[in-house]
């Protein structure tokens, strides 16, 4: 099931405007957000749009998880953060998805509260393209 107006479901422009698509998972899909003032901060979105985690069957929610894990492995390898942090939200777009956002001791917010979007730290394409890169290599 998709929906037409969500980022998720239909990505091109709707997705372009936040986030850029790494690759499929095994029921998901690995996006990088493009606001990074964490570095590596990603979304692992579900491959359907349901809005809420009991709307998963038991295995469904169990595979979503593994791809949680999956990637919090990878960017524990690939960035070595002190924490990840891991945010459900959803309240507009009502697709399930996780944000996954590395915290580094002495790093932006450590410790504090966090600001879902803070538009603080852009990077080229290039640069984008090499963190999704180390991503990649280490799932």
């Amino acid at each position: 099931m998709k929906d037409n107006n969500c980022g998720y479901c239909m990505r091109g422009e709707l997705l372009d405007k936040f986030g850029i698509y790494i690759c499929p998972l095994e029921v998901s899909d690995l996006i990088l957000f493009k606001e990074q003032s964490k570095p590596g901060r990603v979304i692992v979105a579900y491959k359907d749009h349901v809005s809420e985690i009991v709307d998963l069957t038991d295995e469904e929610r169990n595979l979503f998880f593994a791809d949680v894990n999956r990637v919090a492995k990878a960017l524990h390898k690939a960035f070595s953060p002190k924490k990840v942090n891991y945010g459900a939200y959803g309240d507009t777009g009502c697709h399930l998805h996780f944000h996954l956002v590395p915290k580094y001791e002495g790093g932006d917010e450590y410790g504090g509260i966090f600001q879902m979007n803070p538009g603080k730290v852009f990077l080229s394409d290039a640069e984008y393209a090499e963190m999704i890169e180390k991503i990649k290599a280490n799932l």
